[in-house]
């Protein structure tokens, strides 16, 4: 049977605009479903919009709209954001879509039915910004001795008639999961610091509000709407048509990854998969939580007016260099900076010197000593089968990198052939084997086109159109582009399109 594959991304909350640290989670959900297909494997990816809220209410009556209204324009910012950044999503959910609203009122009465829902009255602190509820032990002093939020979000005093969660109940539960699989959530220092917090003990949760009407209603009483976090991670079982268990897209449940930022690997970690022992369904395989990004050292914020639409960068660079540095720079999973020195390095000394110049010499060489075409594979010396030998190991070394999302360790492995590559054509030197020896010439300049064609094939899901023109101008049709296929040479003999560069190099203008 194949193997599926149902990764996603948080829904992202339509409260404003899409910037930087939302592109980077789905660029990297986006490069784990390209590899799975590319592996054969049956993949279904995931994203969309939060729509439900306070927040969102409150926004929308600032705005002057009806919240529908405002939520559909925002949706659709973040719907054009993805399209921009080559995400390659298989569904894009939608909170107020009727088909979530059923599968959500579904959950809670599943979750209902096992006794785990009672009403009771809230009286606490709430942060509207967090759109959480925060104990008093949690809260801290701002610089004028201000409680707020540990996020530094503003509380405010909050009391109303509530649904609650037996959260209490699954203390133990949420630690054994943690324990007997310690797979289930990264990285490393977000699993200590969640396994920490279930472990100070946990307080039965607020599941409803009767303060605002822009929710899902609660089933069988309408004067509450549904906590937007109920609601809002009910999305992951809605998009595979819950509670059909004979759907088709029914069979991807238990989800393979849910990519997360840091700030909400709280909800995830600890109240869905206690929603879901709740219900009977069975958890998530594993929830990895990514990093923040600064821009040039300093937090995005508006007020500093630092916030980066990725749309932007993607205009002034191209859309594989963004895609590239952002996964390239910092290892996946911890915090970020964006600095366009970084971004214009990485890709003139990476992108445009490694991999471009080993690209582009070895094809020019091919088009002006072999006509252009695909030279035979003949016998190898040792050193073409140590760099043959890296090049073939790729794939099952990528596989072990993303199975822990260390996606720029993935890139590393590349990289080390790539630089390989480079040693390899400046010691074998085959434009002075023209004259001493064309045939050795023709084996080398073989070698390298096979080196390539493996190492534009792994780097398909990180740099999808760079990479679509890198094996066009390696002879290699749209049905060679699989890890299996690179099990079978390309045939002697093909013709190559004439030699084109692939990474332009990135120089700043020069203001007077």
């Amino acid at each position: 049977m194949t193997a599926r594959f149902y990764v996603t991304t948080p829904i992202y909350y339509v409260n404003g605009a899409p910037h930087i640290g939302h592109a980077y989670t789905s660029i990297a959900a986006d490069v784990l479903a390209r590899f799975h297909r590319l592996s054969g494997h049956d993949v279904f990816f995931l994203t969309g919009t939060d729509e439900h809220g306070q927040k969102v209410e409150q926004a929308a009556q600032t705005a002057g709209v009806e919240p529908k209204a405002f939520v559909d324009t925002i949706s659709a910012n973040f719907r054009d954001m993805a399209d921009s950044m080559a995400i390659s999503y298989d569904d894009f959910i939608r909170t107020t879509e009727p088909r979530h609203i059923k599968s959500a009122q579904a959950l809670w009465e599943k979750v209902a039915e096992s006794g785990a829902i009672y009403l009771g009255a809230y009286e606490g602190w709430y942060a509207l910004r967090d759109e959480c509820f925060y104990g008093e032990d949690e809260l801290v002093s701002d610089a004028q001795g201000n409680k707020v939020a540990p996020t530094g979000a503003p509380v405010e005093w909050v009391k109303e008639p509530s649904y609650f969660f037996k959260l209490s109940d699954y203390q133990d539960k949420l630690l054994a999961l943690y324990e007997a699989h310690p797979e289930f959530l990264g990285p490393t220092g977000a699993r200590r610091e969640i396994i920490s917090f279930v472990k100070q003990g946990l307080r039965d949760l607020s599941v409803s509000r009767t303060s605002f009407k822009w929710g899902i209603p609660v089933p069988g009483d309408e004067a509450h709407v549904m906590y937007v976090w109920f609601d809002a991670l009910a999305n992951y079982l809605s998009a595979l048509d819950y509670p059909n268990t004979d759907a088709p897209k029914a069979a991807f449940w238990p989800a393979s990854l849910h990519l997360v930022g840091k700030d909400i690997a709280r909800f995830h970690a600890v109240y869905w998969p206690a929603f879901l022992m709740a219900a009977g369904i069975e958890v998530p395989k594993k929830i990895f939580a990514n990093g923040w990004w600064t821009v040039e050292g300093q937090k995005m914020s508006k007020s500093l007016g630092n916030v980066v639409d990725p749309r932007d960068l993607v205009k002034e660079f191209g859309l594989d260099a963004v895609r590239f540095f952002l996964l390239r720079e910092v290892p996946f999973g911890g915090d970020s900076d964006l600095s366009r020195k970084s971004l214009i390095m990485r890709n003139n000394v990476e992108l445009a010197n490694d991999l471009g110049n080993l690209c582009q010499r070895t094809l020019s060489l091919v088009a002006r000593n072999c006509g252009g075409i695909v030279p035979e594979r003949r016998t190898l010396t040792d050193e073409d089968s140590q760099i043959l030998g890296q090049v073939a190991l790729l794939p099952s070394l990528m596989a072990t990198q993303m199975e822990r999302c260390a996606l720029t360790d993935a890139l590393e492995d590349v990289w080390k052939v790539i630089r390989a590559g480079n040693a390899y054509i400046d010691h074998q030197a085959p434009w002075a084997l023209k004259k001493t020896d064309p045939e050795r010439m023709n084996d080398v300049l073989r070698v390298l086109l096979d080196v390539l064609r493996g190492i534009a094939t792994v780097l398909q899901p990180f740099m999808p159109h760079s990479m679509e023109r890198m094996l066009t101008q390696l002879g290699v049709t749209d049905s060679e582009r699989s890890f299996a296929a690179l099990e079978t040479l390309l045939p002697a003999g093909r013709e190559l399109p004439a030699p084109q560069g692939i990474f332009p190099r990135y120089v700043e203008e020069q203001t007077a």
